[in-house]
């Protein structure tokens, strides 16, 4: 028998059923009747969600109008009355679930081969079905394939178990359903383990995280899909007809299903809004709907704390407690689906635990209630215990439903502070327990300063992960510089990680460090207080909560230092070591930093960064060894890099005094500014090279910089930096540093740093012989003005506005003036900004070129042409000016500072 979804009272009305039920009678094929009834729908569907109906209503609706729409095609193109054919609503329809943009699954079923007639109705169908409006996914099989199908791809076998029979032949129907079931191919246990195996791998599509910034929310991990797997694996096990049954079968409590409903519900309603925002099927959170999401469910800026920020808070979650309640649930199917007869062996632990079947569990139920710190101490065993596969689903739900105890007695308990502290100190599994303990609710009970970040998103480009997300990241990263296993990825972390006396203050840095965000002021500045006063309670030593505490307040120094200032200057490396101190403090920050960047967004971190941090560590180190009150002179560096540069070059049988000789123009920052390796490379080159060969492009790859390296010796002109930084730009490379020098015979010795637009070096010959030949083409002829860069933004960057700001401020020491600007990313940025310098007549003397996600932040030291500072006020405004319209940017967003 046929099995329609209701229709609901407010769509009959709406609608005008009975008249558009009408029209599709006596109209079987008209497209214009269809789509007229179909927009009737959605409007109406749309009307009831603006008023707030019950999202259940909304999306059963929706399959019920389409139910009736299909039946009415189905009779129109003459498929009724037929034997042995029949219309099969499968997949999320045949559950009688539609959002405005979903597909529309259906399989047609049929017991002999189809008719030529037939198969001309069939293809007329599926065709009208898209000229109406609708999305059909279908399939045309016999019962014989759908059981070749459905053996062969559990996949179809969900699809065929959630259908319902729209019209046609019904005994058809009720053979395949019997001949698909439990009873016939895909037997619970073998469905379970395949549907897991299922889920692990979609999750791992996903980097196993729930929390990106842009989610997907019906296939990430805590998604729809996630909730629709355990109702497939109820219906398989238990021939349930909804979830609540597992509530009859002790698998859930009712708070529990009342959650699981509630969390769905939220989906739904983002979905369903979704839908009607994009006017398509779209399932990802993209930046480009975040914000008009907020909106829709009622959130605006309070403050610092955005509306998108808040309902993306909500989002996430919601979403955690899915994720929390889907492992429950799998962890109960996992025993009783997949543990072998007999296997039910208990293995006494303490008085407390024990294990069965390879998971931990409790002695009774009554052990959390009478011993609270045991809540602590079962990820404490699971660290000790590495064989245990995990805790078993009635201890989760034992530990959820005691999370209450964790209150400010239990914090104060020694036992408690001891365990919390033990298990940071472990040598295996505190990266995994803490993320269980983040997942049960504990580390936030524990700990109500992380339990504000929970979901707590940043609406920008920067950071890709929640802060708890990326919190746990960090410490993971942390942890990896302790694994042999790992010791490849980042050889030289791992090898300062074995120096730092007690890891577990790096962990504790690690989990303070963003602790404070989304609460206005300082994080940094608030988040040190609390790692002071939390690390005095847990009794560790005023030495050590000091040096945390310093962690988490400094810990974004060591990354705007190597990023943002020019670290081959002696005066930066010699006060940030006085920041620094001592090289205890310069270990344990150089480990921090790594792993800050590397869990704030994987495709920030590149060999390029890797150079920057390894080069300020190493200078660093060197002046901490000689002492802050001994630093080396700026002739001493000098001497010492021209003799291990004329050691490289008399090894190749380059003359000492010839290399003296054309070194003579060159001013002592050149010698600064460049390695030894770096300058014998050059001084070859140019030895060689005739007045006809100028300008002269040397490309390579620079290990030690972490990037490919052009170096340009070319006759001075005015236009070089502008006509480079264009041509680059063309290429689509990335410019990570300039350093330009400018000798005294007037010959220009310019470096740039480039990466590919996929943050690597560039790996090919061919690609190096393109530039390398571009580059000359455009550097022949200097007089012809740059024309600028046009290329398409990115999606994501379009989303965001990003306050312009630029800065001038000098640098005595080497008679120039810095200036900073920071505005939003895009294509061509810095070819623009050169080319403005360039018409304006200023010389670049040094690049420093940073992008966080949406945000460039960009750092010039100028002069004029004749090499003088920019100190007049009036002429810094009018370069602002210039630049402000270079960049397109309105008045009211431009901030100029002097």
């Amino acid at each position: 028998m046929a099995h329609l979804i209701p229709l609901p009272d407010f769509l009959d009305a709406a609608v005008g059923w009975p008249a558009c039920h009408h029209v599709t009678l006596e109209h079987g094929t008209d497209i214009q009747g269809y789509t007229e009834c179909l927009a009737r729908a959605d409007a109406a569907l749309g009307e009831a969600f603006q008023s707030g109906r019950d999202v259940d209503d909304l999306v059963r609706g929706r399959a019920a109008v389409i139910d009736r729409l299909l039946i009415a095609a189905w009779r129109g193109f003459g498929l009724v009355p037929q034997p042995c054919l029949s219309l099969v609503a499968v997949g999320g329809y045949g559950r009688g679930e539609l959002h405005p943009g979903s597909d529309v699954d259906i399989l047609i079923l049929h017991c002999r081969p189809l008719t030529t007639v037939q198969e001309e109705q069939v293809s007329r169908l599926v065709t009208f079905l898209w000229d109406i409006g609708l999305h059909p996914g279908h399939s045309v099989r016999t019962i014989d394939t759908c059981l070749q199908e459905a053996a062969a791809d559990v996949t179809v076998a969900t699809n065929l178990m959630e259908s319902r029979l729209l019209a046609g032949d019904e005994d058809l129907y009720a053979r395949m359903k019997a001949q698909t079931g439990p009873a016939t191919l895909w037997p619970a246990r073998e469905f379970f383990a395949a549907k897991l195996a299922e889920q692990k791998a979609r999750h791992h599509r996903f980097g196993d995280t729930a929390y990106r910034l842009e989610p997907n929310l019906k296939e990430g991990p805590g998604g729809l899909r996630d909730i629709q797997m355990v109702g497939w694996v109820t219906k398989r096990h238990f021939g349930a007809s909804s979830l609540h049954e597992l509530v009859e079968h002790d698998f859930l409590t009712e708070d529990e299903y009342e959650t699981l409903m509630h969390g769905q519900a939220f989906l739904w309603r983002v979905r369903f809004a979704l839908h009607f925002i994009t006017q398509r099927r779209e399932d990802r959170l993209l930046f480009d709907q975040q914000r008009a999401l907020a909106r829709q469910f009622g959130y605006s800026d309070q403050g610092d704390d955005l509306a998108v920020e808040q309902f993306m808070q909500a989002y996430f979650r919601t979403v955690t407690e899915l994720e929390r309640l889907n492992e429950i649930l799998l962890q109960h199917y996992q025993e009783a689906l997949l543990s072998e007869p007999g296997d039910d062996e208990v293995v006494p632990i303490n008085r407390r635990f024990q294990a069965r079947r390879g998971f931990l569990e409790v002695t009774g139920e009554q052990v959390f209630r009478q011993y609270p710190p045991a809540l602590l101490e079962v990820f404490l065993l699971l660290e000790q215990h590495q064989e245990f596969k995990g805790v078993r689903a009635a201890t989760i739900r034992l530990i959820r439903s005691h999370r209450h105890l964790i209150d400010e007695r239990f914090r104060n308990e020694f036992t408690c502070r001891a365990l919390f502290m033990e298990i940071l100190r472990q040598p295996h599994g505190v990266t995994r327990q803490l993320r269980r303990m983040n997942r049960y609710g504990v580390l936030a009970a524990y700990l109500p300063a992380f339990g504000m970040i929970v979901g707590r998103m940043q609406y920008d480009l920067f950071h890709i992960y929640t802060v708890d997300e990326h919190t746990l990241f960090v410490i993971r990263n942390l942890r990896r510089y302790a694994i042999p296993e790992h010791a490849d990825e980042l050889p030289h972390c791992s090898h300062v990680f074995k120096q730092i006396p007690k890891p577990e203050l790096l962990y504790l840095a690690g989990l303070f460090h963003d602790i404070a965000k989304g609460r206005g002021g300082d994080h940094s500045e608030i988040g040190s207080d609390e790692a002071r006063t939390f690390c005095l309670h847990h009794g560790l030593s005023s030495y050590d909560a000091n040096l945390v505490a310093w962690l988490v307040k400094t810990h974004l120094l060591m990354s705007l230092t190597a990023q943002r200032r020019d670290i081959s200057d002696p005066q930066v490396i010699l006060e940030f070591a006085n920041q620094v101190g001592n090289g205890t403090r310069l270990d344990y920050l150089y480990l921090l930093t790594v792993a800050d960047i590397r869990g704030t967004n994987p495709t920030l971190w590149n060999s390029w960064k890797a150079s920057l941090l390894t080069s300020l560590y190493a200078a660093t180190q060197r002046v901490l060894r000689r002492g802050v009150d001994n630093p080396p002179d700026r002739d001493e560096l000098v001497g010492e890099v021209q003799t291990n540069a004329l050691e490289l070059l008399t090894a190749q049988g380059v003359d000492a005094d010839t290399c003296r000789r054309l070194w003579s123009p060159f001013d002592d920052e050149y010698f600064l500014r460049h390695s030894a390796d770096e300058i014998a490379w050059h001084t070859a080159a140019i030895r060689r090279a005739r007045a006809e060969d100028l300008p002269l492009v040397l490309i390579r790859q620079s290990a030690a910089r972490g990037s490919t390296e052009i170096f340009l010796y070319a006759d001075d002109h005015p236009n070089l930096f502008a006509h480079t930084t264009t041509a680059l730009a063309q290429l689509g490379l990335d410019i990570v540093d300039a350093r330009i020098i400018t000798s005294r015979d007037r010959r220009t010795l310019d470096t740039f740093l480039v990466l590919e637009d996929t943050g690597q070096p560039i790996d090919s010959s061919w690609r190096l012989e393109e530039i390398a030949d571009t580059l000359r083409r455009r550097l022949r002829d200097p007089d012809q003005r740059p024309v600028p860069v046009k290329r398409n933004t990115p999606r994501q960057l379009k989303h965001f506005d990003v306050r312009t700001d630029i800065r001038f401020a000098p640098q005595p020491r080497f008679n120039r003036t810095v200036l900073s600007i920071t505005t939003g990313d895009r294509p061509g940025l810095l070819s623009r900004i050169g080319i403005v310098l360039t018409e304006c007549g200023i010389r670049v003397h040094n690049a420093k070129i940073a992008t966080a996600g949406e945000q460039a932040d960009d750092i010039f030291y100028i002069t004029d042409l004749d090499d003088r500072p920019l100190t007049d006020a009036a002429r810094q405004d009018a370069l602002a000016d210039t630049l402000r319209k270079a960049l397109q940017q309105s008045e009211d967003n431009l901030s100029i500072r002097f």
